[in-house]
This record gives C-alpha cells, structure tokens and sequence, in this order.
C-alpha cells in the first residue's frame, strides 16, 4: 500500500509540474510572423522617427523582425483605418501621437474612439515655434507684432496635426489669425518652411532640432511653461514668458494597437514595450531631439489620452474646426 501511494503521489506531481510548464508557455506569445507597424504620415517626422526606434528595441524581446510601412493621407486617418481593418492578433500596429487619435472621431476621419486603444507611449515632445533663418522676425515679441498687423503664413502636418492645433491655440491665446497651409506630415511642413515657403512652423521640437542645429530655422519660443535646451542649438524661452496662461503645447509619441487583441499578445508586447522604453537607446533618442523618454502604458496611458482628448477635441470644436461635438462621444471640457 506504500508502494502504491509514493507512485500516485509522484504521478500527482509530474501532472501538477507538466501542467505548470504548460501553462507558462501559453502565457508566452510569440508572433507568428513579422510585426507591421504602419506609421500614417510621411518619413522622418516624429510618429516614424520614434516608430522606427521603439521598433528596433523590442524585436530582441519580441523574438521577431518588426517592418515600418509609411501609409500617409487623411492626417494620418488612413494608415489608421489600414491598422484597424487588418487582423486583430498583435501583428499589425501603428505609429502615431496621442494629439492625433484623439482627433479623428471629432473630425469625422474615423468612427473610432481613442478609447479604443491600447496606447504605448515612449516621448514626450513639445512644440516649437520657429520661422526660417533668414525671416526679419527674429524674437517673440517681434512675431507677435507682426501677426497683429498681418497674415502669415503657418506650415503643419495637416488639418488636427500636433502643428495646426499648436497655431491654434496660439491664435486663441495671443488673439492673431494666421492662414493654415497642410502638409502631409511634419518633416514636409518643416522643409517647406526651411525653404521660405511659408513664414512659421508650430512642429514639435523632435521635427525642428536638427534644422535648428544647421541654422536653417530659428527657434521663438517652445510652447511650453519651461525652457528648452537643445544641445547644439542653445535653450528656447517658454511662450509663458509672454504669454502666462499658455497651456504647453505638445504630445505623446509612441505605438498604438487595437484594444481587443489577445491578452497573451498584449502582455508580452508589453513586456518588450517596457524593455524598449527604458533603453539606453530611447534615453538618447530623446535627448538628441529636444524630448522627453517616457514609459507610460495601460491605465496610465488611457488617462493621457483621456487629457488630451478634452483639451484638444474642444479646441477644435470651439474654434469650428470640428464639426461634431466632443459631448457626442462623452468627452468632458477640462476643468479650469
């Protein structure tokens, strides 16, 4: 009797230990195929820029070739769709800024919600507003007299863009009007205004630093209510000097997926999302371009965009930029 309750017992065991292993290794996703990540704006901006070096940090973890498709149109609205209609099983992200997703349902360029996102976000990086090198503007306060005085031209990324909503509250704040010009992403904005093609640019400070550095444009002002120092270049005075109820004006930069992937998939593209976004290498990338490294995911990342939608959405719609309301989609005002 003995004999025979040692061997149930070790039986017992190898069962308890063969189904623990397998366990584990459900638990483990792999994928199955290279991942795409569809960056929706053009190459060299901040969505692919950061895109690409997130990318390149968590295909060791992953244990797969990550691939970049550039899919611009639609202010990054189709390259989004692509990414929604494909095959929800962890393969197929997409690059962007959490001031982007938030726009496109009060805007009408998609029926989808940043709420239904699981957002992955890696910089944080401010606009700057900047004017080519050979402009007669050459301050803040010499910008701003011009602009009460006369029309000038601002480059963007595109209708909602991080630079057209950046003009937007500058238009609001320091009571000017400008005439928009969109590009179809921020390195074309950037080069347009380079070239003299139009009088400002409200990018961010990831898509100016190395114009900035050549001395093909010049910085007024980061819109933000602390300075910016950008190595090579010097530091850039915050608008709040002039203009003290400025709210900052920038974004988030990093991977987005659809929420309703599989959990497994979604806990190890986590897993390598935080290996990534604490690397060395994205601590650099940062740094080079005037930006902020950032680690921010889950619950974390859904109240940041939870921010952004009810600063940026109801900017648009008070400015009439946006035809639907936010309150349509549930999108409280900020509280003053």
């Amino acid at each position: 009797m003995k004999r025979t309750g040692l061997r149930v017992a070790i039986a017992l065991a190898l069962i308890l230990s063969f189904s623990s292993v397998g366990a584990f290794a459900a638990s483990v996703w792999k994928p199955k195929r290279p991942i795409n990540i569809i960056v929706p704006w053009n190459p060299g901006g901040a969505s692919d820029l950061t895109a690409r070096t997130v990318a390149a940090e968590m295909e060791k973890p992953l244990g797969s070739r990550i691939t970049i498709t550039n899919m611009p149109g639609g202010s990054g609205a189709i390259g989004t769709k692509a990414m929604f209609d494909a095959e929800r099983d962890g393969h197929t992200w997409s690059g962007n800024a959490t001031g982007s997703i938030v726009t496109y349902q009060v805007l009408e360029f998609l029926d989808v919600s940043h709420r239904d996102y699981a957002s992955f976000l890696a910089v944080f990086t401010p606009n700057v507003i900047c004017v080519p090198a050979a402009s007669p503007i050459k301050d803040f306060p010499s910008l701003l007299s011009t602009m009460k005085t006369k029309i000038l031209s601002v480059a963007s990324a595109g209708t909602g863009s991080g630079g057209h909503q950046a003009a937007e509250f500058f238009k609001a704040y320091a009571k000017v009007d400008y005439k928009h010009v969109p590009y179809q992403g921020g390195a074309p904005a950037v080069t347009a205004t380079v070239r003299g093609e139009c009088d400002v640019v409200m990018q961010l400070s990831m898509e100016v630093t190395e114009m900035l550095r050549a001395k093909t444009l010049r910085a007024i002002a980061v819109m933000d209510s602390e300075p910016l120092e950008v190595e090579g270049y010097g530091v850039i005075p915050p608008i709040t000097n002039w203009i003290p109820n400025h709210p900052t004006s920038g974004s988030y930069f990093g991977l987005f997926l659809p929420k309703n992937i599989p959990a497994d998939a979604l806990e190890a593209i986590t897993d390598a999302f935080k290996v990534a976004a604490s690397s060395q290498t994205m601590q650099k990338f940062a740094r080079d371009r005037g930006s902020k490294a950032v680690c921010i995911y889950g619950a974390e990342a859904e109240k940041a965009n939870e921010t952004a939608a009810s600063l940026i959405s109801w900017m648009l719609y008070d400015a009439g930029i946006a035809k639907k309301s936010p309150a349509d989609f549930g999108i409280p005002r900020l509280a003053n």
